[in-house]
């Protein structure tokens, strides 16, 4: 058979060498076309009598897979979908065949009698790992990476992932491994059991496998012999004792049972470990096409897989603008901010220059660049040669005749109107004819800011996030004269720094803060009624934030709060703000409770060991209500709610345009419940009508702030979505 997707050769010591690449793909990846090409190839050399041994490997530099491809998970759900109406048992039960399909196969591949080596030469995801684990032997690179990370997009590894692993490593490790969707290094791999060898380079794989075939791998994996123990002792034991239920404490304590995939995960492990192999896989399969079916799947694999790579390859990017070359980029303030937007553009292989007030500032935000390669030096991520050639990058200086040369300058000073009105108007003096203006502004309107730069059209805001090196979030802010080059070029910049960017129109807050402002504030509404803080911390993570209010109000800093609300006030006027709100956030700021960064705020921050604790002063601000007083679901309603409310408005107001926006802006900026998809996939989740009536209860109880939108009524009546009113554009080509 001639294959599209691989290539076959054999040796004269019968060892066929399968080689994945895909011509039409920079990585591979599993379509259709390639599960029936894998599916036949395994036929045809396990028909073939001169083939003692098999190694699969990739053509891919540095990559073996990544996993399954957009289209063919789409086409699953649209199938299911197009013959759920027609016959609702029909429709799931090609679901369920259709979800045993890749495990099928990779069983096949196991028991075929024919010894199989996985040679790993880099990335290697999911179905593709799953594939690995079904081989009898498998050799990595050193610097290759591996895992199944479904559980982060809804699901969880249904082609056999759930059971191989608890079968090769310990049961607890197996599951912390699966719950976490974990990455692991080559090396951590190893030491689980999960890969049998660890060579030094790509070039090594093919020949070691082949050592390995030739010393005479079996062809039958250990759970298919007679006699065949698990690493940790059957589950009804004493060691499965001590196992199961501190499994159980801790998948309630991480998840909250806030997703139906991690659920399945314990379920498949416990009840596979009770039975065969083949049966242990039918079960993961009724799994798989059960938790296919949940909500909560379809909205984290629409946000989390699709729409989220459909941003990063540039859908908001407008077209026919050629791509911007950036060599060379500068960063004015080299704070906190300024230094980490400095770091993730050398990272990315930009020069950079830094500028601050004077040469000692200047020099404090590069060497903020150096702590970080440090860290990364030290946990064998980087050598000490890359952290030079990161600080080469990085020129600190107080000049701006240095701005003459750079393609996009990005301004990261102290969030006051008229410090970032001189600093604009100092720049744009220095810059040259074309380049690129971008605020890093977090709540000032970026028309207002424009108007001290000489050309609107080449103005644009980029709002990144703070810790710039670990949040993966930019909001790219049009002001109302800003041009498409000015937006290809922040989003070719955001590209380039490996950044996942959401584009939103001018208004005060952009998406992201007006939205974590409304979950803060609701805290304070719920102090102010004399909710005890830790039922406020307890209720937001129960609710599926990755931390409470106040804790969160405590890393951004409560002097910000304060300078945030006597801006508005400044701005809009007295009523903007709910004078309860300033008066909580002026007495901590007066008492010196700004937040961590001060040693104490809405918690305490002790020396270390000691871990921080919710300041003990919170019960006496206010008169405390008795636990059973409290509708403790309620408060995890009002949370998820108050910003869904807050998306929905900003979606109304045109401040963003694409729901897949706002669902993929509120998980990665500010954690909003993964497993409901985001703020918009929330509210389209439940459908408008359950949603306004929830809104219209919590209305009742808490006032106007919960009022329902005007659009949201009637797309409550006219059964319409998000989705589908606003529905997304096209993702252009990478």
């Amino acid at each position: 058979m001639a294959y599209r997707n691989f290539t076959l050769s054999r040796d004269e010591d019968g060892i066929a060498v399968v080689t994945w690449d895909m011509s039409d793909r920079s990585m591979n990846v599993f379509t259709e076309e390639v599960l029936r090409e894998i599916d036949a190839f395994v036929d045809e050399l396990t028909a073939d009598e001169a083939v003692k041994g098999v190694v699969i490997t990739s053509g891919k530099k540095g990559s073996f897979t990544g996993g399954a491809d957009l289209k063919m998970l789409r086409g699953m759900f649209d199938a299911y979908e197009a013959k759920l109406a027609e016959n609702r048992e029909a429709a799931v039960a090609e679901l369920f065949e259709r979800c045993g399909e890749m495990g099928r196969i990779w069983r096949k591949l196991e028991t075929s009698g024919k010894p199989y080596v996985a040679a790993i030469n880099g990335t290697c995801m999911g179905g593709g790992f799953e594939l690995a684990l079904a081989c009898h032997g498998r050799v990595a690179a050193k610097d290759a990476k591996m895992g199944l990370p479904e559980v982060k997009v809804g699901i969880f590894p249904g082609a056999g992932g759930t059971q191989r692993v608890p079968r090769m490593a310990d049961t607890q490790s197996a599951l912390q491994m699966l719950l976490q969707g974990q990455t692991l290094t080559a090396d951590k791999a190893k030491r689980m059991k999960l890969i049998d060898e660890v060579v030094a380079g790509e070039d090594e794989l093919v020949a070691k496998a082949r050592e390995m075939l030739k010393a005479g791998l079996k062809p039958v994996k250990p759970w298919d012999e007679k006699g065949f123990k698990l690493p940790s002792g059957p589950v009804y034991s004493a060691a499965g004792a001590q196992v199961w239920p501190a499994v159980a404490s801790l998948y309630r304590k991480e998840t909250y049972d806030n997703y139906p995939g991690a659920r399945a995960i314990v379920k498949c492990v416990y009840e596979g470990l009770l039975v065969p192999m083949d049966t242990a896989l039918k079960i993961e399969q009724r799994y798989f096409a059960h938790v296919l079916q949940t909500t909560e799947a379809a909205m984290m694999i629409r946000s989390l897989f699709v729409s989220m790579q459909e941003l990063n390859k540039g859908a908001r990017r407008p077209a026919g603008v050629p791509a911007a070359r950036l060599g060379k980029v500068a960063v004015i303030g080299a704070g906190f901010m300024g230094a980490g937007i400095a770091y993730v553009s050398a990272r990315a292989g930009l020069d950079v220059v830094l500028i601050d007030r004077d040469q000692e500032a200047a020099d404090k935000g590069r060497a903020h660049s150096r702590t970080l390669m440090e860290g990364l030096v030290k946990k064998g991520r980087a050598t000490k040669e890359d952290a030079e050639a990161l600080l080469a990058k990085i020129t600190a200086t107080p000049d701006y005749s240095a701005l003459s040369d750079v393609d996009l300058v990005v301004e990261a000073v102290f969030e006051d109107r008229k410090v970032k009105a001189d600093v604009i108007a100092r720049a744009a003096a220095a810059m040259k004819e074309g380049a690129i203006f971008a605020s890093n502004t977090s709540t000032i309107p970026i028309t207002s800011l424009a108007g001290s730069f000489p050309d609107t059209k080449r103005f644009i805001g980029i709002h990144f996030f703070s810790p710039v090196d670990r949040m993966m979030l930019t909001e790219v802010i049009l002001g109302e004269e800003t041009g498409d080059e000015a937006l290809a070029t922040a989003l070719d910049f955001v590209r380039a720094i490996r950044k996942t960017p959401i584009v939103v129109n001018d208004t005060r807050g952009f998406f992201a803060n007006r939205c974590v402002l409304r979950y803060i504030s609701e805290a304070y509404d719920m102090l102010v009624e004399g909710v005890p803080a830790p039922m406020i911390e307890n209720a937001a993570r129960a609710a599926g934030m990755p931390v409470g209010p106040l804790a969160l109000n405590d890393e951004v800093a409560i002097d910000l709060s304060q300078k945030i609300m006597k801006a508005t006030i400044a701005d809009e006027g007295e009523a903007a703000v709910n004078p309860q709100h300033f008066q909580l956030v002026n007495r901590l700021v007066e008492e010196g409770r700004i937040g961590r960064k001060g040693g104490k705020g809405f918690y305490d921050y002790p020396e270390k060991p000691a871990r921080k604790h919710l300041w003990s002063g919170l019960k006496a601000l206010f008169p405390q209500k008795k636990a059973e007083e409290v509708d403790y679901a309620e408060l995890q309603q009002r949370f998820l709610v108050t910003m869904a409310l807050e998306a929905a408005r900003t979606m109304e107001e045109g401040v963003v345009v694409d729901p897949r926006e706002a669902d993929v802006g509120s998980i990665l900026g500010f954690g909003y419940a993964p497993y409901t998809g985001g703020t918009i996939s929330y509210i389209d989740g439940m459908g408008a009508k359950a949603f306004v009536a929830m809104c219209e209860a919590l209305e009742a109880r808490y006032g106007e702030r919960f009022a329902p939108t005007p659009l949201l009524r009637e797309m409550a009546a006219s059964g319409d979505s998000f989705y589908k009113r606003f529905a997304p554009k096209t993702a252009q080509a990478a």
